[in-house]
């Protein structure tokens, strides 16, 4: 008997649990779309061993596509971090992400500057180098000034597809950008605006702005839609199982899109049903 959790012919779905349980709930390939931002890599001082990944013939590590990895020990260092072992926690959910996305799905996971390289790495490993496609730098103008070193103002997005061969991209869909210097393109070109590279400047949520829910580490609208817009079509499912404010669903709502939406907090769940009151279910695994 078919899981009762999701059925993609059912209406959106915002789930309370933990997040690996509820995916593995999950058949193989629903969503075109997954965008990830887990917790950022900060907190308490810990010690952690690296692990890289080789391909071998002998490994002891059965990786996607049916190759093969040897787990080859690091150097263990120190750094700050809210979780026992960061690595431990996200690669498993990695993975199902890699699982649930379908030939011509998209995967985009969002992260700051302390741990992005480490995640490029790691995905490297479970998708492939071949897969990877873009590293995205949202940089805004918002938040602490530093005077000891240049200060921190852009987050990282790792965008990864299933198939470099099928995926789903659609530039034309995305929103166009003001020109930098508009006086050396004609007035039409000006007008029209120009797509966007792999640099987007857009300003965070605003403290006092009508987009604020009160959830502290809420995305801006305008950064999901374009994600969105160019990795998905109409109809299609889009996941986000570190959801937190809702902003992936509001997002896919307002574009034609299918969502499904988890997170354990239950303030996010708090926000997300004021956010999204009867249009969508609410599960708790």
């Amino acid at each position: 008997m078919p899981d009762p959790l999701w059925s993609p012919t059912g209406p959106d779905l915002v789930v309370h649990g933990d997040n690996l349980e509820v995916t593995s709930r999950l058949p193989d390939g629903a969503f075109r779309l997954v965008y990830l931002d887990p917790p950022f890599n900060t907190g308490r001082l810990q010690t952690r061993t690296t692990l890289r990944t080789v391909r071998s013939d002998t490994g002891d590590r059965v990786g996607f596509k049916g190759a093969t990895y040897e787990t080859l020990k690091g150097l263990a260092y120190s750094y700050d971090d809210r979780f026992a072992d960061y690595w431990e926690f996200l690669a498993p959910r990695l993975e199902e992400a890699w699982r649930l996305l379908d030939a011509r799905g998209t995967l985009y996971l969002h992260l700051d500057y302390r741990e992005v390289h480490y995640a490029k790495v790691l995905l490297d490993g479970l998708f492939g180098r071949e897969c990877f496609l873009n590293e995205i730098v949202w940089a805004y103008d918002y938040g602490a000034r530093a005077t000891r070193r240049w200060p921190a103002k852009h987050d990282t997005i790792l965008v990864y597809v299933k198939d470099p061969d099928r995926y789903h991209f659609d530039s034309t869909a995305v929103d166009r950008e003001p020109y930098m210097a508009p006086g050396l393109v004609t007035p039409e070109k000006a007008a029209l605006g120009k797509l966007p590279t792999d640099v987007w400047w857009h300003t965070i949520v605003s403290p006092t702005g009508a987009e604020k829910t009160g959830y502290a580490t809420q995305k801006p609208l305008g950064i999901l839609r374009r994600i969105v817009s160019a990795s998905s079509e109409q109809g299609d499912w889009v996941l986000d199982f570190f959801a937190g404010s809702g902003t992936t669903g509001a997002a896919a709502q307002e574009l034609g899109r299918r969502f499904v939406l988890v997170d354990r907090s239950e303030q996010a769940i708090g926000v997300m049903r004021a956010r999204f009151g009867d249009s969508a279910t609410f599960a708790e695994v």
